[in-house]
């Protein structure tokens, strides 16, 4: 899997995906590394009230009133929780199917970018309690894979994960990597097992 394999499964989705619907948007943001393309993710800091405190996520958030469209969301929220100007340090390669929460009635639309440049994370002390770049291709090979014990009114469930040095992300950004690997599997010139993606599994978090 390298960036330009993924460029072309995003594209690719363009003509699937109808005007996005979320409430909300994230920004799945990558660049190259040592062992192939590398993602952005954060983990939450603790705030009291927030049902996604503490969770491994991609940055981003609800939209605001004043906000004229979910890209201008995913950027302002980016620039709030890490420091990064997307608009000005990355390219936009197209973004993946919006997708449910646990709450009812909020839908999350993700947008994937590539970095254009070197840059520096700048982690915001209130929101962000750390930030990594995780290369993507032991994540779409199955070599991180754990499970994750979800607890509810209706029982507890087992729900797949991935275990990133005890860092569990679960859920809501499970399923978008699940997505992401997906749209890569099915670019134009993708062999059959060619990338060693995985789909988008299902999850009752997020």
């Amino acid at each position: 899997m390298d960036l330009e394999e993924i460029r072309r499964g995003v594209g690719a989705l363009r003509s699937s995906l109808g005007e996005p619907r979320g409430g909300a948007a994230v920004a799945a943001i990558l660049r190259g590394g040592t062992q192939g393309p590398e993602v952005l993710l954060i983990r939450r800091a603790h705030v009291v009230g927030d049902p996604w405190s503490g969770q491994m996520a991609f940055p981003g958030g609800r939209r605001e009133p004043d906000d004229p469209d979910l890209l201008t969301t995913v950027l302002r929220e980016t620039r709030e929780e890490v420091g990064l100007d997307l608009a000005h340090d990355a390219e936009l390669l197209g973004r993946l199917d919006d997708t449910p929460t646990h709450r009812p009635g909020l839908v999350v639309t993700p947008y994937v970018f590539a970095l254009a440049r070197s840059v520096t994370v700048r982690p915001s002390p209130r929101e962000v309690a750390e930030a990594l770049w995780q290369p993507l291709a032991p994540l779409a090979a199955g070599h991180r894979d754990t499970t994750y014990r979800y607890v509810d009114p209706r029982g507890s469930f087992d729900l797949p994960a991935f275990d990133l040095e005890g860092r569990i992300v679960w859920g809501l950004t499970y399923r978008m990597l699940g997505l992401l690997f997906e749209a890569v599997r099915r670019s134009p010139g993708q062999g059959p097992g060619k990338s060693g993606a995985i789909g988008a599994r299902e999850s009752n978090g997020g």
